[in-house]
């Protein structure tokens, strides 16, 4: 069989617009991928014909978005209703007073991460023991990073901070479901997971359990946790690679997805906090476009805990609802999805953080390798890191770079 000119591992954000941008190229080009559907941490699911995402929901920065660009073009729409999040929390016993001081304390905290002496990097250390609303900011960093903020980059996060425009609108027919719509017109082969990648021969030759494929270059878009793991077998001069997903692993978020029976009492698009005194706690999208749908939302040590128990996190949720709504609201809720994805093999969590002190392996990881083999997604980039819009842009950056190498 002829080679391939450009093979993709991974048919998530990075890969399908790699993917994209190749075919539209003329270039022969597979998406090949190792689960059952196109995606990746973009996956919208249904329940009753009501869509929702189990993995990025949110098209941030919204205004430099390429997925809010590419959405009309595909026949979806977007949704500009402001975030509830972007507002502040119903006042079930976090009242808007308590609300803006711990805005207050978040902003100083953040200020403190500014101010942070050159040879400090652990974004912990600058929280203050005594502020009333430490755990509040503990909390929001696993929303924001997955992570707590013991694991977190100052340089890492404060990149993203910065970068970010605080636009956020929402696709109403799901992110996933407008990731996947956007392979459309590139071949894609799923169920197929690649084990290896040899460089030795004059193209390289991806290996799995159901065959091997031939390409002149190779764009890997899966994730850090994967790439650690060694489940892909890569060419020694990428070792570098593997030492730099390493350093770059996933936090962890997951969501559950409760059908209210009777919606009467839930204001649509107002958002609510379990607990804003502990750290572990859940944030709850009520009624999200209206619907009959109530999504919780935990990360970072919870969410790896809740996983570990599959009853666990709806246990959990529903008891944090009851205490802010009452104990009738348990007969309204009826679970219906759970994402858990660091159990997914591959996918082993849901976004990238950069671990104190290695913030610059982003740059390392989005590195190509003698001209053939190209990395991309949301860890390799620089500041749109753990969105689907910095995995879109890696994507976008590998085909060029790939267009480049062939003279194109």
């Amino acid at each position: 069989m002829k080679p391939l000119d450009v093979a993709i591992v991974g048919a998530g954000a990075a890969g399908v617009a790699a993917g994209r941008h190749l075919a539209a190229s003329g270039l022969d080009v597979l998406l090949i991928e190792a689960t059952d559907r196109i995606g990746g941490r973009a996956h919208t699911a249904f329940h009753d014909g009501l869509p929702f995402d189990l993995g990025c929901g949110w098209l941030h920065s919204a205004d430099r978005n390429g997925w809010a660009a590419l959405a009309p073009e595909l026949g979806f729409h977007i949704d500009r209703t402001t975030p509830p999040w972007g507002v502040q929390f119903r006042d079930l016993g976090f009242p808007e007073a308590d609300q803006r001081a711990a805005r207050a304390a978040f902003a100083r905290f953040e200020q403190r991460l500014r101010e942070a002496p050159s040879g400090s990097d652990r974004a912990s250390d600058l929280l203050d023991p005594n502020d009333r609303w430490t755990p509040y900011l503990e909390a929001l960093s696993t929303y924001i990073n997955g992570t707590e903020l013991e694991q977190l980059s100052i340089r890492d996060y404060l990149a993203y901070a910065d970068a970010e425009t605080g636009v956020n609108w929402r696709v109403t027919e799901g992110y996933g479901s407008l990731v996947a719509a956007a392979a459309k017109d590139v071949p894609v082969a799923l169920n197929i997971a690649v084990t290896g990648i040899d460089a030795s021969g004059r193209t390289l030759r991806l290996t799995s359990a159901r065959g091997e494929v031939e390409a002149e270059r190779v764009i890997v878009t899966v994730s850090t946790d994967v790439l650690a793991s060694g489940a892909i077998r890569l060419p020694p001069r990428a070792s570098d690679h593997i030492d730099a997903a390493g350093a770059l692993p996933l936090g962890l978020a997951d969501k559950i997805i409760f059908k209210l029976s009777d919606c009467d009492g839930f204001e649509p698009d107002t958002q609510v906090l379990g607990n804003p005194s502990v750290k572990r706690t859940a944030t709850y999208h009520l009624r999200p476009f209206g619907r009959p749908l109530i999504e919780g939302f935990v990360g970072g040590e919870a969410a790896r805990e809740f996983e570990a128990d599959g009853d666990a996190f709806a246990a959990f949720a529903r008891d944090e609802l009851a205490g802010l709504f009452g104990s009738g609201i348990r007969r309204r809720l009826e679970p219906i999805a759970q994402s858990r994805w660091g159990r997914q093999p591959f996918a082993r969590g849901s976004y990238s953080h950069a671990r104190p002190g290695h913030a610059a392996a982003r740059a390392v990881l989005a590195g190509g390798v003698d001209g053939r083999l190209f990395f991309a997604g949301e860890a390799c980039s620089m500041q749109d890191f753990s969105t689907a819009h910095g995995a879109l842009q890696t994507g976008l950056a590998a085909a060029r770079a790939i267009l480049d190498s062939r003279g194109a």
